[in-house]
């Protein structure tokens, strides 16, 4: 990782401490954003709002292939 992260600092002309921060903001922002989401998934089932097996099947049917 290290090699990689000075190729990464000489191909950007960024600092090391730059893309450290960026990359933190991206993984907190990405980690936020999947636990917003599975609390509102959570919040939903507790409701008893699922999908039907009809609606399951038409899903799978569309993506399959």
């Amino acid at each position: 990782m290290h090699s990689q992260l000075d190729q990464l600092t000489k191909s950007t002309g960024r600092t090391k401490s730059f893309l450290a921060i960026e990359a933190l903001e991206a993984y907190i922002s990405q980690q936020a954003w999947q636990i917003a989401e599975v609390k509102a998934g959570i919040e939903e089932a507790d409701r008893g709002e699922f999908a039907t097996d009809k609606e399951m099947s038409a899903i799978f049917a569309k993506y399959a292939n």
